[in-house]
């Protein structure tokens, strides 16, 4: 098994005023050469948007790109035709493809939106673009790994171009979580959300993360009240 742990602390800093951005890998003005990517995850960014701003119209291609608010909502326009808002407790999914434009506002004039915003790789490249968003049933988090994404079109949650799956789980106190892998070959990033665990190992407070690879399964003994986020991806892709 490897691991490598990555404290909320040595996450990329951007403050804008109207957006207070941590990157856990080399994103815009922050270049980490030992951060690029961990297998094919390419950005997890913890955004915290000011009420009533946000990003302006702007280009992706050949990403999967999934959008996670954690409090608050966000408003949603692209070039597919699409106009929503996706709010706490719902998942927003793209794949970018051959190309789509997009704007992300805060929906709230008073509220501040958190949200994390995930960037895989896809396993096909210029395939059509396409949108998805659903709301999740927090319910089948408690003490439990409720899926998120996965690469089979008919699974619970959304799918993406890629043999990833991703999950959310709120786990109580003095609890064991075992996970299993998909596939051969891939690995996991977690990170803490809230609460306080400790995986392969390593302990992880609040916003800590850790990626972990050669091993077909990972245990997560949490020590306190604790929601996370879990990523499986493939290494070599």
């Amino acid at each position: 098994m490897q691991v490598v742990k990555h404290t909320s602390g040595t996450r990329g800093m951007a403050n804008h005023g109207w957006l207070n951005a941590k990157h856990s890998f080399s994103f815009a003005n922050w270049y980490n050469p030992d951060r690029i990517h961990f297998g094919a995850l390419r950005v997890l960014n913890d955004d915290i948007i000011a009420p009533g701003m946000g990003f302006g119209t702007h280009p992706h291609d050949n990403m999967e790109i999934i959008t996670i608010p954690l409090k608050g909502s966000l408003a949603h326009k692209d070039s597919m035709g699409h106009s929503s808002v996706i709010r706490q407790g719902e998942v927003q999914v793209m794949s970018a493809g051959t190309g789509i434009q997009h704007s992300e506002y805060n929906a709230s004039e008073s509220e501040a939106i958190n949200l994390f915003q995930i960037w895989i790789f896809p396993n096909k490249r210029n395939v059509e673009p396409r949108y998805d968003q659903f709301r999740i049933d927090e319910s089948k988090m408690h003490n439990d790994f409720l899926q998120l994404i996965s690469p089979d079109e008919s699974g619970e949650g959304s799918w993406i171009h890629q043999d990833a799956w991703l999950f959310m789980a709120e786990a109580d106190a003095e609890k064991t979580l075992e996970y299993k892998l998909h596939k051969p070959g891939n690995g996991v990033y977690v990170m803490n959300i809230s609460g306080a665990f400790e995986v392969a190992g390593e302990q992880l407070n609040i916003r800590d993360a850790a990626g972990i690879s050669e091993t077909d399964s990972i245990t997560i003994k949490t020590s306190e009240k604790s929601r996370l986020l879990l990523i499986e991806i493939p290494m070599e892709f």
